[in-house]
This record gives structure tokens, sequence and C-alpha cells, in this order.
């Protein structure tokens, strides 16, 4: 039995000194501790003082289903849903019946009240914690008055100069006072020792990475950023904190082990020889000697080792396949691929993100592990503003700030995106010789990279494709747009001038398939209007200038799109819908679900066919149709609230919907898929697909063969729903002759 406790006692403590554990689940446990054994302490008290027998046989009920709730919250991992059940438990149920029961007012009750009011200020966060403190106040002041206008209620038990239950109470509330302050200073030190332990190690760590990625001038900053790419996807993957903190530091230390391959192999410009790709490989078994002596973290040296290895069996060192391969080195080959791939080498530029993007759907199953590979994916969708990336080129507004200019396009900065939301770029332009005018301006055009090109090679590879040049003083060549109209909003157009520096705003916007950028100095300002080709292009402005020093840029957002008329129309809009009309209207989808058709009831063998057509502009695997199912409470796709069960693309990809739905994908390459080239080649051309469904309740499988490409999945939804939605969306795609047959 001593053994026992003395086991359990260590248990509690390596728990409540644990710092990856939530401190205020830590602060729950030692309150419910110290209350269990206060109330375990109330029953012998109430026995000597000779209190009614219901009063003490309700104290032991309360301290046994105490114990057994907290155990069972403990068990099943629910301690937040426990502390919000236990706080609602003490304010309406055991502290009035404590009063009611242990002599009110005149006995030892009122001092049990405080309980109440000690758990939610050390146990609660946010506004449920002041929400139930007020709550805790009115309770308590009603059940005084309660007590004090109806005695009859009460059950009294102190007679005559008797206050053992009044002194029992001081005595047992103030020790779980002293318990729990006791613990918070403790608490506090022994976190600031571990904040000290966890700053020194994340020093030693990065400057480890550091003078690891210092080796070669261009992977620097590598580690960091295959660090942080490793911890979002464990955190999309469902990952605790704590565990993420653990990949982000095994991620940060992968490449330890190029501290022992020759800096000649590394900088090596160009490919490298079989001898020396042999001695490359060597280090992940450098990495894993130099980690594995660090035993207090044992983990560390599994990304060092694993990260080459590859999910189809064919990587190194050890030519582990699939879930042999531990789970760390599995997020992190993903990451590190990825932030290969986008970043600058010796002998390329870095690859456009679609492209990584692209390639990471190829690698999936084979170089990488699905799951992970499918949240890399998620991630580049939602980064639609392309921030994963090497940063810091001397042309990219994240190092120096300023540009030189002496002929138009003689220097041009990265690429701004133009989104529906509203930008507002500043900076000073003075002039390079102060004896010519000084004409800042931009270029606006598409591309791959989001950078401006201007050799053959790298337009043709990166898909450059150029609407407009600009300039502050009105100006402007129209190439790839179809038309531009300039407008004067305040003061008069005139030239840059000479000498002293102008500060310059530009406030730029893309709504469908037209550009407004509004150019101010201060005096006056101009209004470029812009129609590009269609809706289903990206646009960046590029800065530049002729005879210009632009320096001190800065760039801000407005949040929220503008409205569809905020940019007066200058020419007609483009629309490829050119199939017949079925059931519903047809559906033009110029970018990621910019647009849907109207929610379709799903029914019980319900078949829906259409014809969907990419847009010129797609080029990749995943600019085609997608099938959502959801719900709304107006059957809208935009309607409020809305709830998404499943994201299904006819490229056999799916996304799962978090925490209302389950899906299960299975999705087959068949005998007649030629690859992806002609898969995109068919849908530039156009292909008719039906899709069937079957609904058992919760229960949903949609079915579809296109192109060489069997798709199943079915969708088990968590909540039952009488009513789910089907919408037709994609990327740059057409959808038309859509038919219900039900």
């Amino acid at each position: 039995m001593v053994d026992f406790l003395k086991k359990l006692e260590k248990n509690f403590a390596d728990y409540i000194f644990d710092p990856s554990v939530d401190i205020k689940d830590r602060s729950f446990m030692v309150f419910s501790a110290a209350v269990l054994v206060s109330l375990f302490l109330a029953v012998p008290a109430g026995i000597i003082m000779h209190e009614p027998l219901s009063a003490t046989l309700s104290t032991l009920a309360g301290a046994i289903f105490f114990t057994i709730f907290v155990l069972a919250a403990i068990r099943l991992k629910k301690i937040n849903q426990a502390k919000i059940i236990v706080s609602i438990i003490l304010i309406f149920i055991f502290l009035p019946a404590m009063f009611f029961t242990n002599g009110g007012a005149q006995g030892g009750a009122p001092i049990w009240l405080l309980l109440g009011t000690i758990y939610i200020a050390m146990i609660m966060d946010g506004r449920f914690k002041v929400v139930m403190l007020i709550t805790n106040t009115i309770v308590t002041t009603l059940t005084w008055i309660a007590g004090y206008y109806h005695p009859e209620f009460v059950t009294e038990y102190s007679r005559g100069d008797n206050y053992f239950d009044t002194y029992a109470g001081i005595f047992i509330v103030g020790g779980v006072v002293f318990v729990l302050f006791s613990f918070q200073n403790r608490l506090s030190k022994k976190d600031q020792e571990h904040k000290n332990l966890l700053r020194l190690f994340e020093q030693t760590a990065t400057s480890l990475a550091n003078a690891i990625d210092a080796k070669d001038e261009y992977t620097r900053g590598h580690s960091t950023r295959v660090a942080e790419y490793s911890k979002k996807i464990a955190e999309q993957a469902g990952k605790s904190p704590s565990e993420c903190e653990d990949i982000y530091y095994v991620a940060l230390l992968h490449d330890v082990g190029k501290i022992g391959i020759s800096e000649a192999i590394i900088n090596k410009d160009g490919k490298l020889t079989d001898e020396e790709y042999e001695e490359m490989k060597k280090h992940p078994v450098v990495g894993n000697q130099i980690l594995s002596g660090i035993t207090e973290y044992p983990y560390l040296s599994i990304g060092a080792h694993y990260h080459h290895e590859r999910y189809d069996g064919k990587g190194y060192p050890d030519r582990l396949k699939g879930e042999d391969i531990p789970e760390i080195a599995r997020i992190i080959s993903v990451a590190d691929a990825y932030d290969a791939m986008t970043s600058k080498r010796s002998y390329r530029k870095s690859i456009p993100q679609v492209m990584v993007r692209e390639e990471i759907v190829k690698g999936s199953g084979t170089q990488f592990d699905p799951k992970f590979a499918k949240i890399m994916q998620h991630l580049i969708d939602m980064d639609t503003e392309y921030k994963m990336r090497e940063k810091g080129e001397s042309k990219e507004f994240e190092g120096r700030m300023d540009l030189v200019c002496k002929k138009f396009r003689d220097d041009t900065s990265d690429g701004i995106i133009l989104t529906p939301e509203i930008r507002t770029v500043r900076f000073k332009c003075s002039s390079v010789d102060t004896r010519k005018e000084c004409r800042p301006g931009a270029i606006i055009f598409d591309s791959l990279d989001g950078r401006y090109h201007d050799t053959p090679k790298e337009m043709k590879e990166l898909n450059y494709f150029e609407y407009a040049e600009i300039r502050v003083d009105g100006n402007y060549t129209c190439s790839g747009a179809r038309k531009i109209q300039v407008d004067t909003i305040v003061g008069s157009a005139g030239r840059g001038t000479a000498g002293d520096s102008t500060d310059y705003e530009l406030s730029i916007v893309k709504k469908n398939d037209h550009v407004q950028i509004n150019v101010s100095d201060g005096s006056k300002t101009l209004r470029f209007i812009i129609a590009l080709p269609d809706s289903s292009r990206y646009a960046y402005l590029s800065l530049t200038g002729e005879n210009c020093h632009i320096s001190d840029v800065s760039i801000s957002k407005k949040d929220g799109e503008v409205s569809e008329d905020y940019i007066p129309r200058i020419a007609e809009l483009i629309s490829y819908i050119d199939g017949p009309e079925g059931d519903i209207p047809s559906v033009q989808i110029d970018g990621y679900r910019t647009a849907h058709t109207e929610g379709i009831p799903v029914k019980e063998g319900m078949e829906i066919s259409f014809h969907t057509k990419s847009l010129p502009t797609a080029r990749l695997v995943w600019h085609c149709a997608y099938l959502v199912l959801y719900w709304s409470a107006d059957k809208k796709p935009t309607g409020k609230p809305y709830m998404e069960y499943a994201l299904i693309r006819l490229d056999g990809e799916f996304w799962d919907a978090e925490n209302v739905a389950s899906n299960k994908m299975s999705a087959h390459k068949l005998y007649n898929f030629e690859g992806w080239e002609s898969w995109k080649k068919a849908n530039m051309e156009g292909f008719d697909c039906t899709v069937s469904f079957k609904r058992d309740g919760n229960k949903i499988t949609a079915t579809t063969e296109n192109l060489g490409i069997s798709i199943k999945n079915v969708t088990t939804i968590l909540e039952e729903k009488d009513e789910v939605y089907l919408t037709i969306t994609g990327d740059q795609c057409v959808i038309t002759n859509i038919r219900i047959k039900r």
C-alpha cells in the first residue's frame, strides 16, 4: 500500500510539473486533489460533531462521485469539459447543498462557498470565467437570502458554543487555498527554469542549424523554413502543441549531418558526380551519430536519420518503406522537398509554387506519405499570397528596400499580387541623375512565380504574360490587356520632378477581369483601369522606373473584398459558357472556387451529369471540376451557417471536413489512364461526366469514372441531417449542361 501511494504521488507530481501540459489543466488536477482530500476529511469531522447522518452521507457520496468523475476525465482526456461541468456542479448543486445541510450561516458552510470563487478564478479562462464568477456571486447571494428568511430549510447541528464545524471549514478551505497558492508559486519557479532551459536549447539548436546552412550560400534559412513547414503539417494532422514543438526542433536539426560533408561538394555548382552524390548521401548517418548522443531528447536523431527515406522504399540510408519510416521523418520529408523546390539553388532558380504542388501530387504514395503530401497540398492552396517561400532576395521587399533604375526595367521589384482586397504601396522616389526627370512606374503581368521576366526561355517556362506598363505621369503601354483607361481624380497630371524625393502612394485592386491602380504623389491622383483578357488570370504589379531611386517601400492590405461594381467596367465580361443549358444554370469558375452551381439536394439513387471544360488559362492538374457536399440554412453554397462535409475533385483528390464528417476516398488509375499531361489535355478539350449518389441516412456514397480515374468517396456525416446539398465548383473551368436524374 505504501509503495502504491508513493507511485501515485510520483505520477501526480510528474503530471502537475510537466510543462507540456496546459497550466490550467494542472491547476485543475491540484484543485481536484485538494478538494477530494478536504471532502474525505469532512466526513470524520461531521461524525465527531454529530452532524445528521444525511449530511455525512451526502458529503461522502459527493467525495466518491467527484473522485470517479475526475479519474474518468483524465482517462478519456476530457479535462476541459470536466472543468466546465465541475464549475456548474459546484455553483448550482454542491455549494448550495453544503450551505443548507451543514448549518447555513451559523455553521461552517459560508466558508465552503468560497471554493466556487477560488476554483473559477484559478482554473477557468476567458469569457466563461467572467460569466461563471458573476453567476457564482448571484447564486451565493440567493443562497444566503434563502437561508436567512427561511431557516427551516437549513439543517443546523451546531449546538451551544460548539463551533467545530466552523473551525473545520476554516481549516479545510484554508488548506485548499494554501495548497493552490503553494502550487502556483512552485509552478512559476519551475516554469521559469523550464523556459530558461528551453530558451538555451532553442538558441543552441538555432545556432547549430544556422551554422549548417551557412556552409551553403544557397540554403541559408533552409532548416528554419523546414521546421516551420513541418510544424504546420503536424498542426493540420491534429498533433498536440507539445508534439508540434518537438517536430519543429527535430526538423530544425534534420540536416545536421552536413557538418561532416566537404564544403567543396556542398557548394559545387551544377549536379554532383556519382561519387560526390554517394558522399552526400552519408549525411543522414552522420546526423544520427551526432544527435543520438543527446539522451534527454532521443527523438532529435529521427529526423536527421530518416528524412531521405521514400514512401516506396527507394530512399536512403536504410531503404525503409511506408509506415516503417518514423512519422516525424515522413512529415519532414515533405517539408524538406517543398522548401528545396521553392528555394533558389546554384544550378536553377526557385520553382513556382503551383509547379511544386504538382510535383507533390505526382510524388504522393511514391516519394511521400499520401497523408502528409495531401496536407502540404492543402497548405499550398491556402497560401494564396505565397508566403511559404525563401525570403529576401535583394529585389524582394524583405531585404533592402530600394531599386535603382537608370532606364525603365533596369531594376524591378518582385511582383505584388493584385486581389479583391485593396493593397496600398507607399515609397519614396528621387532622381539618380538630378539633371533628368524622375519617372517611376510599374509593370502589370502574370507569371507562375509572380516575378517579372524578360528572357524568352524564362517567359516560356514560367508562362509570363504582360498586360501593361504604366507611369505616374499618366503615360502607359498596353500589351496584353484588352483596354486601358486613365482618369485624373485630383489635380492635373504632370511629370516627375528632379532633385528632392517625392512620396508616392499606389492603391491597387483586382476584381474579376478588371484592375484598378490609383497613383498619388500628394498633389494629384491618377486612376488607371485595365481590362484583362479574362477573369481567370492572376495579376502582379512590379515597381520600376526611369532615372529613379525607389526607396522606403511599404505594403499594407485592407481587410474585406471590394464590391462587384467598385471598378468601373471599361470592357465587356468574357464568358466561356457556350454549351447547352441544363436543369440548372451553367457556371464559369475563374479561380479556386470563385463560383459554384446552385445547391442540389442529395437523394438516394440520384445521378447528376454535366459537361466540364478547362479555361484557356488552365495549366495544372487540379484545374478541373470539384464536387462539394454541404449544408446551409438557406440551401445556398454561400449560406450561413454553413457546414462543408466533403470536397471531391475529379483528379482524385479530396479534403476532409473537420469535426463535422469523415471521408473515405478510393481513387484508382485504370488501364486507360494515359498520364497527367493527357488528363490536362482532355480537360482543355472538355468531356462529359456522370456522378452517382447513394444515401443511407447520414452516409453518402459518390462514384464516378472519368479519363481513366475511378473515384469512390464515402462521406459519413457526424450529425444527422435531413437535407444535404451538392454544388459543383472547381478551378478555372466551365460547367454546362447540368442534368439531374432522381
